[in-house]
């Protein structure tokens, strides 16, 4: 989109929607940090990275990149068992493998990881901050792993003295208060005030209590100055290159940050009908965010939907309102650290485990099986048991190992053919293969291609089966196009037609 196409008034709108994604991103870049087991400022140096610079170099111009929960159990286990320099060596390597990614042009690629897959291993993730972070509430800090979480939960529980109202009772009704305002917030909240994010006015509201009635629990713990939060690399960061551990961890960290961006820059391509993504410009820029973020000491980053979604509903046009809302966190975070200090470490953890709730999404698995069978239901339920009693690298290599079972039954017709054809008044593409995984960056190009302004006619008759990777991104296509009241006729065997209809 060029200066001369931008609609009139595009600089305010682009100005209001950077405080809106500022409200809603700093009480999640702080909490993620903490779920992480890191500083909370460290969490802010990434959103004003993600900001600042991703933002003015990124290919999704209305993605907003900062910290992600997403990320948050294995940066954890990373810190826990290797240490914050560690982590720093890690950031460093996976960002320069997404640069090269992004350079070689692999980020279609990342569209074709089975969704089953994804999210399962959200959900997964999700329940790993939720009993973690339930911790959190009682002013104690998370066990090393998922399943201590889970076995701690009675104890924390029974612990609890109600004749005698101390720091853990006091600390776990800040935390409820906040998930009551957050819930309660999004569900009431007035038309006028649609905007301000819940998570915000529950924050604010546990403040406000701890501050009026001078509450002896744990608040957030930051430096008077953010360049204190800087921590640069030391004696042995190269060597550490060198390092087995280091690499392996790296490459999934590259792996997941990167299938969470390019899937949430295709989420957020569906809300609006401006400048498309570019997928490997994406991933480049991702790669260095996540550089930066290694070298200054802070947490990974990625594209991350809900701050993207807050962005595109509050009016965004271009990059500036990404870029903007970086400026303030590092504004506020630099000028107002004494009001930071003043939010208890509760109202953090009921922030997150809200957060990691919304991310077990169980209508998500009962789609995968009434649309497409067992199969994609069981890869996304083995994926978050997995993720959850082993570790998330592990859950997600044996979900991508089981999507491949999809391939067996079509295995001698997983060549598709896509044959193009450009009329005066519509455009036709014929498909002739099973539409799987394997073929799915081809099939994206296809349909990247077609014209914005003509009708298109879809012909599967040739075409005799279509795993639910491709069926979800065709349905996405197909409906994106008829919602800006485009024509799109779709042709073939009422089996495979019926797996794009309309979840």
């Amino acid at each position: 989109m060029t200066s001369a196409t931008l609609p009139k008034g595009w600089v305010v709108r682009d100005f209001t929607a950077s405080i809106v994604v500022f409200l809603v991103a700093m009480p999640l870049c702080m909490g993620i940090a903490v779920a992480s087991g890191m500083p909370p400022e460290k969490g802010l140096l990434t959103g004003i990275i993600g900001g600042v610079v991703v933002g003015l170099i990124a290919g999704s111009p209305l993605q907003v990149s900062g910290p992600a929960a997403g990320l948050a159990v294995i940066v954890f286990e990373l810190v826990r068992e290797h240490g914050l320099a560690a982590l720093g060596a890690i950031l460093v390597l996976a960002g320069a493998l997404q640069v090269l990614a992004g350079v070689v042009k692999v980020g279609g690629w990342f569209r074709a990881i089975s969704p089953a897959v994804v999210h399962g291993m959200l959900a997964g993730i999700g329940a790993l901050i939720v009993v973690g972070q339930f911790h959190t509430l009682f002013d104690a800090k998370p066990l090393s792993s998922g399943l201590e979480n889970l076995a701690a939960l009675p104890g924390r529980l029974f612990g609890l003295d109600p004749t005698n109202i101390a720091g853990t009772e006091l600390a776990l009704g800040l935390g409820v208060l906040t998930i009551v305002l957050m819930l309660g917030w999004d569900k009431l909240k007035p038309q006028a005030l649609r905007l301000i994010p819940g998570a915000l006015v529950g924050v604010v509201g546990a403040t406000l209590v701890a501050f009026g009635f001078g509450l002896d629990v744990v608040r957030v713990a930051v430096p008077d100055s953010l360049a204190s939060a800087v921590t640069l690399p030391g004696g042995g960061f190269l060597s550490s290159f060198l390092s087995p551990t280091i690499i392996i961890a790296a490459i999934a960290v590259a792996f997941i940050a990167s299938a969470e961006t390019l899937l949430s820059a295709a989420a957020v391509d569906r809300m609006h009908d401006g400048v498309r993504t570019d997928y490997n410009k994406e991933l480049r820029a991702q790669g260095v965010g996540n550089l930066l973020c290694g070298l200054a000491g802070a947490l990974p980053m990625t594209g991350v939907i809900v701050r993207s979604s807050a962005n595109v509903q509050a009016g965004a046009i271009t990059r500036l309102s990404a870029v903007l809302h970086g400026a303030w966190l590092l504004g506020f975070a630099a000028l107002l650290p004494w009001l930071l200090r003043e939010i208890p470490m509760a109202a953090l953890g009921g922030v997150l485990v809200v957060t990691g709730w919304k991310l077990v999404s169980v209508s998500h698995v009962r789609h995968l099986f009434h649309h497409y069978g067992m199969l994609p239901a069981a890869i996304w339920a083995v994926t978050f048991v997995l993720v959850v009693a082993t570790d998330l690298l592990t859950g997600v290599l044996v979900g991508l190992g089981l999507s491949v079972l999809e391939l067996l039954p079509h295995f001698r017709r997983l060549r598709l053919k896509v044959d193009a054809e450009q009329g005066e008044d519509a455009h036709r593409i014929n498909l002739d293969g099973a539409a799987t995984f394997v073929t799915l960056p081809k099939l994206n190009s296809a349909l990247d291609a077609v014209p914005g302004d003509k009708p298109v006619h879809l012909a599967f008759e040739k075409v005799p089966a279509i795993d639910h990777t491709s069926a979800e991104t065709l349905r996405d296509w197909v409906q994106r196009r008829r919602a800006r009241g485009l024509k799109v006729e779709l042709s073939g065997h009422p089996d495979q037609l019926r797996k794009l209809q309309p979840a």
